[in-house]
């Protein structure tokens, strides 16, 4: 897919839109990013609930989009997907961690 005329408010349903996402992360450093801030988010919600301290939960929203947009900015040189399609942008997330951890993609 090329993602230099693709709109991802063109696409009309998640199917659609995965694809385009994981084309936004071809660049390995950029993944790897993605991966530490998602798990250092699950911490940080984990901690949050364990310790009944719910200030990290912010904080693991900002390793979460921190550590991406870092791998966006800094080695895939692209625009993250969540400014225009914020909410498929979270479930791709989600799902590119699933498929990371089960071998789908490499890490």
């Amino acid at each position: 897919m090329n993602t230099a005329i693709v709109d991802p408010k063109s696409l009309k349903s998640f199917d659609e839109f995965y694809p385009f996402y994981l084309s936004e992360h071809s660049n390995r450093t950029c993944r790897r990013l993605h991966f530490a801030g998602s798990t250092l988010a699950l911490a940080c919600l984990a901690a949050a609930i364990s310790l009944a301290a719910p200030a990290l939960i912010l904080l693991g929203v900002l390793c979460g989009y921190g550590f991406a947009w870092l791998g966006h900015f800094g080695f895939e040189k692209n625009k993250p997907a969540s400014f225009k399609r914020p909410l498929w942008s979270f479930m791709g997330d989600w799902v590119m961690y699933k498929d990371i951890w089960l071998g789908r993609i490499p890490l």
